[in-house]
């Protein structure tokens, strides 16, 4: 009986997959925060390497991946994909479970996949510093990796509630020899503005990236890198589910359902997108599942609108699914899921209705991290312990409904260094968070006028 599937290096993709080419409708386009007319190259070279900025506009179906990128990716890449058999026989079902592991990088996330090649690409266009934000540290870990193998300073402003639940990620980052301060700060002006306003501010994501921006257009050498919801980010991340469409045959197996936690949508895309695009041109077509915190609901009660991905206003709008740019989420662990912005492509094929958004409590996902940890021996971290929920929904549906569905997930990281986290959910510390309409209605109530 098969537990891992594992592909041999000289089988990792050689491109990455841009599901742009499948979409049936275009995107809207992408618009100046000042003129809200469409953004040209040169309005996102203060910003992006003149690469990652061909890669988001580009609407080719396969972009290649440099072979220095490759070279690295081989660290950890192919990742393993895993038979959840203890937890098949946990939850007593009929369904046959399966599970991308991305906790096998070195910084222990999907976000390398991202990193390696946004630090690459700047890195050949002569630029030196780059800077960024992070939420649980995921991210700003991952691009502290990927500057130690370029030889690049990094800046991280990291959303200061995680920076101060998550130390130990903090370590990490300066261990690769990155910077990495609480958010918002004294280091720039929109920080010292949030803090005069509000000294106690917990920060948000929204303003981490408005801080790392701000740093960023102010030096030619220094350029912004995002872990999450642009297209280049999304485009990099299709080599996880690249790998599963391979490893799922090794397993003569197709899922019926995929299951992806989303908050940027980087890891969801992910392990769905190639799927997504092999059913747009005529393949098999399986159920696809995103799953969010019911505290930071973007998919399923936030409204598709033009928004600016920042607090600040200083990035361009685009139309996603959106809470609004003011708002701030409360400090719940999955601080990689507290964006209030979801990727303008997952947003679109939501709209498309390729798939569809479910949302879960804080307790819950953590219940079911701890039930998957104790059949499978690999703790998750919070973000992913949503993923590990939607899958466990759907495998106890199987065994409701007497079916045997093959259920696909994608485990984006390991939570050792969220293991606070756990502790508080055992103590019965942790809370659960929802918005009533009024609460949304204030934080919508600031969208742009397009």
């Amino acid at each position: 009986m098969t537990t891992k599937y594992i592909l041999d290096e000289t089988r990792m993709p050689k491109a990455w997959y841009n599901i742009q080419a499948d979409f049936p409708e275009p995107m809207a386009p992408v618009l100046h925060p000042a003129t809200k007319e469409p953004v040209g190259p040169a309005d996102l070279e203060p910003l992006f390497a003149r690469a990652l900025i061909e890669q988001e506009v580009s609407t080719e179906r396969e972009i290649e991946i440099p072979e220095p990128v490759r070279e690295v990716y081989r660290l950890w890449r192919p990742a393993p994909l895993y038979r959840a058999h203890g937890l098949e026989k946990a939850l007593g079902t009929t369904a046959k479970i399966f599970y991308k592991y991305e906790g096998v990088s070195p910084a222990g996330s999907h976000k390398p996949n991202t990193a390696i090649p946004q630090a690459f690409y700047n890195k050949q266009e002569g630029i030196n510093r780059l800077t960024t934000e992070t939420g649980a540290g995921q991210w700003g870990t991952s691009l502290a990796f990927a500057g130690s193998l370029f030889d690049m300073d990094v800046n991280v402003f990291q959303v200061r509630v995680s920076y101060d639940q998550k130390p130990y990620r903090r370590a990490v980052m300066e261990t690769y020899g990155a910077k990495c301060v609480a958010s918002p700060s004294n280091l720039t002006e929109f920080g010292r503005k949030v803090l005069a306003e509000n000294p106690d501010h917990t920060g948000s994501l929204g303003i981490a990236i408005s801080e790392a921006v701000e740093l960023a257009v102010q030096d030619p050498n220094t350029k912004y890198a995002l872990g999450s919801v642009l297209n280049h980010v999304l485009v990099h991340q299709s080599i996880i589910g690249l790998e599963a469409m391979e490893q799922m045959e090794m397993a003569d197996a197709w899922p019926d359902v995929i299951v992806g936690c989303t908050g940027g949508g980087s890891n969801f895309a992910g392990i769905a997108f190639p799927f997504m695009g092999h059913a747009l041109r005529g393949g098999e077509s399986p159920r696809i599942v995103a799953v969010e915190p019911s505290a930071c609901p973007t998919l399923t009660r936030g409204k598709f609108a033009y928004d600016y991905g920042d607090t600040a206003h200083m990035t361009p709008l685009t139309k996603m699914h959106t809470l609004g740019s003011q708002f701030t989420p409360p400090g719940f662990h999955a601080g990689g899921l507290r964006y209030h912005g979801m990727a303008p492509m997952v947003s679109h094929a939501k709209e498309l209705g390729l798939f569809e958004a479910t949302a879960y409590t804080q307790r819950e996902c953590f219940e079911a991290g701890v039930m998957f940890a104790r059949a499978e021996g690999i703790v998750p971290a919070p973000e992913a312990n949503h993923a590990v929920k939607g899958a466990i929904e759907e495998a106890l549906r199987c065994k409701r409904e007497g079916t045997s569905e093959v259920i696909l997930f994608n485990l984006c990281g390991h939570g050792h260094f969220d293991m606070a986290a756990y502790t508080a959910y055992f103590a019965g510390e942790l809370g659960d968070y929802e918005y009533d309409d009024a609460e949304l209605g204030m934080a919508l109530s600031g969208l742009p006028s397009v």
